[in-house]
């Protein structure tokens, strides 16, 4: 049946693009190499980022999950970044439930435990939601965190992603079920000014 609206980004923009490396302020987000391993199974051994990412990870799952990250380019179904502070791994960033038809990804992220407190998700944050619009052309990013996760909702607000409400009962973590917040920002809000040019 033949849609009445355009693609909002036309299928095929994503994989025709070689992911970049990101500049951000203070922060590089770049694809991952197989020799961040190590970095990946400390971050999932971390228990902050088990409670809310809901998984752990040997060495053999963490270089899985590496090599998966350029698949879901090629099928832009998603997209993964290492985050650099400083020249070494301090988190991840990545874009998730991808659809280009309707302009729309949905971002995720964490911060090894000795870079917290630094901000480094923030930028990460601000970085890539940048250039999902200005280059990749989506119209909508958006994130949820569990209600029990002020943290995710400072960095979200500190990024602009303006709080839009409560989903009940949406995300299943170890302990049940969570209620989650959304948040999100749109190409066409007002650019907060470290955006600013």
């Amino acid at each position: 049946m033949p849609s009445l609206a355009t693609p909002a980004v036309p299928p095929g923009s994503m994989a025709a693009l070689t992911q970049p490396e990101i500049h951000g302020d203070g922060v590089v987000l770049r694809p991952w190499r197989p020799a961040d391993r190590p970095s990946v199974v400390t971050a999932y051994a971390d228990p902050a980022i088990q409670r809310w990412h809901c998984r752990s990870m040997t060495d053999d799952e963490a270089g899985d999950w590496i090599a998966g990250w350029p698949r879901r380019w090629r099928a832009e179904t998603g997209a993964g970044w290492a985050v650099l502070h400083g020249g070494e791994v301090a988190g991840q960033i990545g874009l998730r439930r991808v659809d280009l038809v309707e302009g729309l990804a949905e971002v995720s992220y964490w911060v090894l435990p000795h870079t917290r407190g630094r901000r480094v998700a923030g930028r990460a944050l601000t970085a890539l939601t940048r250039w999902s619009f200005a280059t990749l052309g989506l119209h909508r990013v958006e994130l949820s965190h569990s209600t029990a996760n002020p943290a995710s909702c400072r960095v979200a607000t500190r990024a602009g992603f303006a709080a839009e409400g409560t989903k009940r009962g949406e995300g299943r973590h170890a302990d049940g079920w969570h209620d989650m917040h959304l948040h999100s920002r749109l190409a066409t809000d007002r650019p907060l000014p470290e955006e600013a040019s």
